[in-house]
């Protein structure tokens, strides 16, 4: 047992550590100036008085004495204070055998970071999160609810529940225990093997029924149901069941169905469809009067810092800000609000858009100026991936919009994977931002919500 990391700065140790020492230093003192007295004053003699020339070390020399004394103590109280430790703490080691101590500084030090809603969806959003949860947990993830694909899509239409794929991918990363917590919720159930006849299918039903699902969807589905069918309220409880640093919440208690708009006139209907269309002109969402959630819009009053994506532009990031409350309460906050443009573009949904065309088409759905900053990628030397089908982002500025956002470039892209940010510099950049941006605004709440 190391003693040194209980007394890094932010652990919140060593100030009791010295006071409770000073307590011990005064009730040793109290202890010697009792036995002075009572030595002197008692007039003690015989087989006591020996006892106690011994006990007081009077045979040794003054400094010598003292000396003795200060070596014990320390080693007692170094002896004392490891036991003492270990035996608070031994109960509560980690499954990962990570120090409790790490534990409580993690945690300690976290809580003082800053406070960080993230807006959006699909893979972006998780890669963001599992950045910036090394730097505070308080983190709050308002996800997208217009996913009609996968798993997502079959509980969605079979139960009646909000897309669950992206809270559980947003859960995942914000799981202390990566990256077992990932294995665990992202795994999907094989499907059964068409043509076989090993058991009949009345006998053993849950390929058919579980093939294709992730862990993590049906636990949120499951949790849902003990809820009474209260998604949101399902969500919280998934939330400090898996203990998670921050918070995810759906941007509506209600599914959202995704449609759009292409250059050529004609209309697709669902997010999975759209996704792989190309030439899009405008999306919108329906039903017209679905509300945003309590949650999300508390969080983004009270948040510190407000970002925008990264993540698929009319499919994930587009959608959660199409409620109009989401809108109104990001133009009512005097907080930075950070728009992160991809690393590259998305095969079909955002083929041959430029850094310009992104903020144009994110303008285009809502107020421009709800935007203060556009974060942006400018080191096109990452490694690309053998399934390639997309092209790094071009970076042309200034956008077609007026105001135009400020622009900050920063070496953001994962180097072994062009298509994807790194989380940790990506949430260096952020936090970055964040610091130089306290206390101020390029635009004032008011005029923004004029």
């Amino acid at each position: 047992m190391n003693l040194r990391p209980w007394l890094r700065p932010g652990i919140g140790v060593k100030r009791w550590a010295l006071v409770a020492f000073i307590g011990l230093v005064a009730l040793a003192l109290a202890g010697a100036l009792l036995l002075r007295q009572f030595y002197r004053d008692a007039q003690v003699e015989g087989p006591l008085q020996a006892i106690l020339y011994v006990l007081t070390l009077q045979f040794l020399p003054y400094g010598l004495r003292g000396a003795i004394l200060a070596v014990a103590g320390i080693g007692l109280f170094v002896v004392g204070s490891v036991r003492l430790i270990r035996a608070l703490t031994d109960p509560f080691r980690t499954g990962g055998g990570q120090p409790f101590v790490e534990v409580i500084y993690q945690k300690r030090f976290l809580a003082r970071g800053p406070r960080i809603v993230a807006i959006g969806g699909g893979t972006g959003l998780s890669i963001l999160l599992r950045g910036l949860k090394e730097h505070t947990s308080n983190l709050t993830a308002v996800v997208t609810m217009a996913d009609d694909g996968g798993s997502s899509g079959k509980l969605r239409e079979v139960l009646g529940i909000p897309p669950v794929g992206d809270i559980r991918n947003c859960i995942a990363a914000l799981a202390d225990a990566e990256p077992l917590m990932t294995q665990l919720l992202q795994y999907r159930f094989p499907d059964a093997e068409p043509g076989t006849d090993a058991a009949p299918a009345a006998a053993h039903p849950e390929p058919e029924r579980l093939g294709g699902h992730a862990v993590g969807n049906l636990l949120i589905a499951a949790m849902t149901a003990i809820e009474q069918g209260d998604f949101e309220e399902g969500v919280r409880t998934i939330n400090r069941v898996l203990a998670v640093r921050g918070q995810v919440i759906p941007v509506s208690p209600k599914p959202l169905t995704l449609h759009a708009r292409l250059e050529d006139g004609s209309e697709v209907v669902g997010q999975a469809r759209i996704t792989r269309t190309g030439g899009i002109s405008r999306v919108w969402i329906s039903p017209d009067d679905v509300q945003a959630g309590d949650d999300a819009i508390r969080a983004i009053a009270e948040a510190d810092a407000i970002v925008i994506g990264p993540g698929s532009l009319y499919t994930s990031i587009v959608p959660a800000l199409l409620l109009p409350e989401v809108q109104r309460a990001i133009a009512a906050s005097a907080v930075p609000c950070i728009y992160v443009a991809n690393v590259a573009t998305q095969q079909a949904e955002t083929t041959g858009m430029d850094l310009g065309a992104h903020v144009e088409a994110l303008a285009a759905h809502v107020p421009p100026e709800l935007v203060d900053v556009v974060l942006a990628n400018n080191n096109f030397g990452a490694r690309e991936p053998g399934d390639w089908h997309a092209e790094p982002v071009r970076l042309t500025w200034p956008p077609a919009t007026a105001p135009a956002p400020r622009l900050v470039l920063d070496d953001l892209v994962d180097p072994a994977n062009a298509h994807h940010h790194d989380p940790a510099r990506l949430a260096g950049a952020i936090v970055r931002i964040v610091e130089r941006e306290a206390g101020s605004r390029r635009r004032s709440s008011a005029a923004r919500s004029a």
